[in-house]
């Protein structure tokens, strides 16, 4: 199918943006990488009659450290992410995930804040973001506020940003020196959505886990913060009882919807596989 006609806007900055924002209002939609919001556009299942293009917004791009934080640009687009030797140094969760991300076409041009701020649960980033304690800076006329990760998703496309903000900025705690990662991602192939995927923080201490932040990928109407398998790890140390455990604590928050992917009994079983992966693979790599 065709879009519905619309109009085409790219300022070159955040003040233009939310200027044309609050002079089109709910017929204008803001333009990242299109990845997503295109392909629903020919569906006619959004027809906005703007497009604001922040292509071309230069401060909403790049990657810097502040103190303990990483800060990314929204803006920034996954090939960027997975280039960054910052990130590989401090938060290579982040970089794995953007290298399981659809095809080299689609990182070249997807950013990271588009794939957040549409609240797909089948994106990567949103379950990611969860599990590193990430927050993100959104810009509106009144200023800026600044809202974790957790809490930020309401349901499916729904999320806390208002119809006249931006996404500007993701602020990212910097693990704690020797924590374990993994992303471990089960789909059907190259480009496609997650059947099911978890993301792992594992940091241990004598033998035990001293901590552990696990999310899961589309498996419900948002990504999940599997908090039960968290509090069961916490000060145990890491056997294959504990594993199953962790697992099936997993499953039991999962509430998959069911298409080509998978039915929600296949999905869900996935979802304690991919946790006890990333867990092992988590384990693997702490120090």
């Amino acid at each position: 199918m065709i879009p519905c006609e619309f109009e085409y806007y790219a300022p070159k900055s955040i003040p233009d943006a939310l200027k044309l924002l609050g002079k089109l209002g709910d017929s204008a939609k803001l333009l990242a990488g299109g990845h997503s919001l295109l392909p629903m556009m020919k569906l006619r299942f959004a027809e906005p009659g703007h497009l604001i293009d922040l292509g071309r917004i230069a401060e909403l791009k790049g990657i810097t450290q502040a103190g303990n934080e990483i800060r990314i640009g929204a803006m920034t687009t996954e090939n960027e992410l997975i280039w960054s030797k910052l990130l590989s140094e401090k938060i290579p969760l982040l970089v794995e995930t953007a290298r399981l991300i659809s095809d080299p076409q689609v990182r070249y041009k997807g950013t990271i804040g588009g794939d957040i701020s549409h609240g797909d649960p089948g994106n990567d980033h949103p379950a990611v973001m969860l599990a590193l304690g990430a927050s993100f800076v959104l810009t509106g006329p009144k200023g800026e506020r600044v809202l974790p990760a957790n809490g930020f998703f309401l349901d499916t496309y729904s999320t806390q940003m208002r119809p006249d903000e931006i996404m500007t900025q993701i602020r990212i705690p910097i693990p704690a020196a020797g924590t374990g990662w993994c992303y471990s991602k089960l789909k059907r192939k190259t480009g496609d959505f997650a059947s099911a995927a978890a993301a792992v923080l594992l940091r241990m201490q004598g033998g035990s886990v001293a901590d552990v932040q696990i999310a899961l990928t589309n498996l419900g109407a948002t990504p999940l913060k599997a908090s039960a398998a968290e509090a069961f790890l916490r000060g145990k140390p890491l056997n294959d009882a504990a594993f199953a455990e962790a697992a099936r604590l997993a499953m039991s928050i999962c509430s998959p919807g069911e298409d080509q992917r998978g039915n929600a009994e296949y999905k869900t079983a996935m979802a304690g596989e991919m946790t006890h992966r990333a867990l092992r693979t988590a384990q693997s790599r702490a120090k």
